[in-house]
């Protein structure tokens, strides 16, 4: 097998966490237009869908018993409570892509993040944070869709997932949307590149061709 043959195999979960209001959906978005063999994790979730959101394209929309149905069969890789809503991703779905070489970008709470790289310790952890309290607090308020008391829990929960900062191996700052997507970019095709990954279960003369 060539070298470049080897390097396209190589497929990772991608866990994209931060705060509420610090950008990561629209860094994940602009990460994947400009990453080859990246795909979005369809999550399931019983939160009602928002504007134009879609059924199996966005999230997978299911009752409570529904998802308690998943999670007791181990159909859920991850599973968590966020903002009173439950959310989780799809095993056999994950599963099957890693293995066909796609990297799975996973835009997810913090709580969630946590279980995907306990559940896959080759997992790449990036933390999206905004680059103030104030600059969060206006990107919030900037939506139109939260209430006062909404934005108020928000701020007050972004302190509690800043907490888990230390749990992720890279740290992008969202300053600029193309520059921090760059830096994603720049993460992802380094991992790619790790010894480690390209030689799992062969030889450098394997990799090589010798």
């Amino acid at each position: 097998m060539k070298p470049d043959d080897i390097i396209r195999k190589v497929a990772f979960p991608i866990v994209v966490s931060g705060a509420s209001g610090a950008g990561k959906t629209t860094l994940c978005r602009g990460l994947a237009a400009c990453v080859e063999r990246v795909a979005f994790s369809v999550s399931v979730t019983t939160r009602p869908a928002r504007g134009s959101e879609r059924h199996g394209v966005d999230y997978f929309f299911v009752s409570d018993g529904e998802f308690e149905r998943m999670k007791a069969a181990g159909g859920l890789v991850e599973w968590a409570e966020v903002h009173g809503n439950l959310y989780g991703t799809p095993r056999a779905w994950m599963d099957e892509r890693l293995a066909e070489g796609t990297s799975i970008l996973l835009d997810i709470d913090v709580q969630g993040g946590v279980q995907i790289m306990e559940a896959y310790p080759d997992a790449v952890s990036i933390f999206v944070v905004a680059p103030s309290m104030e600059v969060l607090e206006k990107r919030l308020r900037s939506r139109g869709s939260d209430s006062d008391e909404a934005i108020e829990l928000r701020l007050r929960n972004a302190v509690g997932e800043l907490e888990y900062i230390e749990r992720y191996t890279y740290i992008v700052v969202n300053d600029s949307v193309e520059s921090a997507v760059s830096r994603m970019a720049a993460v992802v095709d380094a991992e790619r590149c790790r010894r480690s990954r390209l030689f799992e279960g062969i030889s450098w003369k394997d990799f090589v061709g010798l």
